[in-house]
């Protein structure tokens, strides 16, 4: 599969200067997905304690799990949100509930406004406030806002991983930097890196997709990159990710194109 010079590398600004090469994005990918760390657990049949190994990110808990259902938000779509940013207070968990009910007819208004096609095939005027309202990026502005916002986004994007970018609070701030006049938000810089990219993140969706043994989507794959850089986790996962690949020996620059 041979898919043309632009696919060699990702060139994302919002995760650094340096482009990304192929081979170390799809490293920093399985070091997400199967990287383990220890921790030192006790219980009543240890007492003592003992060290045992967990899943060190959020992989599993998140991405392998089965969507929420139903025409409107459940309580599933917190849990699944919990899985990936954490466990939230009573007060937490209702305020995002309540935010999830308050955000859905905007959900609705994305959905039915991008008609099927995922982000990086919208037109980039569905991402500049000049074309506002009724707009995608207005709507995913509006859910991305307010009390409880990454849960709520986390919670969506399980929904629609193809519509709804992530966002937290590492990865916000490295999205801000590079807005441009008339961007409605940071929805509008991931779209454009995802277009700008769209041979490697199509070769690096593909790979990971043979990987992991199931698909993950280039929104998401974008997140993962972003999150690993801005919370400094990126030379773990790729060295996690390698050492994985060489224990497996599974050569990770087969599974991508020549």
């Amino acid at each position: 599969m041979s898919v043309g010079p632009d696919a060699a590398a990702l060139v994302l600004p919002s995760a650094g200067p340096d482009p990304i090469p192929l081979a170390t994005a799809l490293a920093a990918v399985l070091g997400y997905a199967r990287g383990r760390r220890p921790l030192f657990f006790r219980s009543p049949s240890v007492p003592q304690g003992r060290w045992v190994q967990v899943l060190a990110y959020a992989f599993d808990r998140f991405d392998g799990q089965p969507p929420a259902t139903g025409d409107g938000p459940t309580d599933r779509d917190v849990l699944l949100a919990e899985g990936l940013h954490g466990r939230l207070d009573p007060a937490g968990w209702r305020e995002v509930r309540g935010r999830l009910d308050d955000v859905w007819p905007d959900y609705a208004a994305a959905l039915a406004r991008a008609n099927g096609r995922p982000l990086w095939e919208l037109p980039a005027d569905e991402f500049s406030v000049l074309m506002e309202p009724g707009t995608v990026g207005a709507s995913l502005r509006s859910v991305a806002e307010g009390p409880g916002a990454r849960h709520v986004v986390a919670a969506l994007h399980h929904r629609s991983p193809a519509l709804i970018p992530l966002t937290d609070g590492h990865t916000r701030r490295q999205l801000w930097g590079h807005l441009r006049e008339g961007d409605s938000g940071a929805a509008a810089i991931v779209h454009r890196e995802l277009t700008a990219n769209a041979g490697a993140f199509a070769a690096l969706e593909a790979a990971t997709a043979r990987l992991l043994g199931r698909p993950l989507g280039r929104v998401r794959l974008h997140d993962v990159l972003l999150w690993l850089s801005g919370s400094l986790r990126m030379t773990h996962a790729v060295a996690v990710g390698r050492a994985i690949a060489a224990d497996s020996e599974q050569g990770l620059e087969a599974l991508l194109p020549a």
